[in-house]
């Protein structure tokens, strides 16, 4: 598993082709506009001089409609946050929920190391921003604001797993 702010490669397992671990995403660049960030509803109401902090952590990529984004099982070394497009979530081959633009997942494995609950696929093409663990330890240390509304949707979606 590689680094989000290395290169960006997700969880992923040996596919149906043989291919072995990671799947690469397209990175789109190097840089976040900040006021981008604004659309994610998670970090909404940060102030500009936090946004520009997550910013510099965060990696934006794209990835083609039918790509695996997250794998019921893997371990989560990051967390995804859709700016455009849609997916599908599952858990079990059964179908939890569609999401899209503003939704997050992975936050939960990320700060508390657990496992991927569900298996999310992108049903469209999908514009991502990224956060992995280290970064996240960093966001933590930035902006305590945006860490307990972290931890409050985590809480809130082991209430509902």
């Amino acid at each position: 598993m590689g680094r989000v702010s290395e290169r960006v490669f997700p969880a992923a397992s040996p596919d149906a082709s043989g291919c072995s671990g990671q799947a690469e995403y397209d990175r789109e660049n190097d840089t976040v506009d900040a006021a981008r960030l604004k659309a994610i509803p998670l970090f909404a109401d940060l102030e500009d001089s936090e946004l520009g902090q997550i910013a510099s952590l965060v990696s934006e990529v794209s990835v083609s409609a039918g790509k695996e984004l997250v794998r019921e099982g893997d371990y989560s070394y990051e967390m995804l946050a859709i700016e455009e497009g849609t997916a599908k979530v599952e858990r079990g081959g059964e179908h939890l929920a569609d999401i899209g633009p503003g939704d997050v997942v992975g936050e939960m494995g990320v700060l508390s190391k657990d496992q991927r609950n569900a298996t999310v696929t992108a049903t469209t093409p999908m514009r991502l921003f990224t956060l992995d663990r280290w970064d996240a330890k960093k966001l933590r240390k930035m902006s305590p604001e945006l860490a307990t509304q972290l931890e409050q949707l985590v809480t809130s979606r082991r209430e509902h797993a």
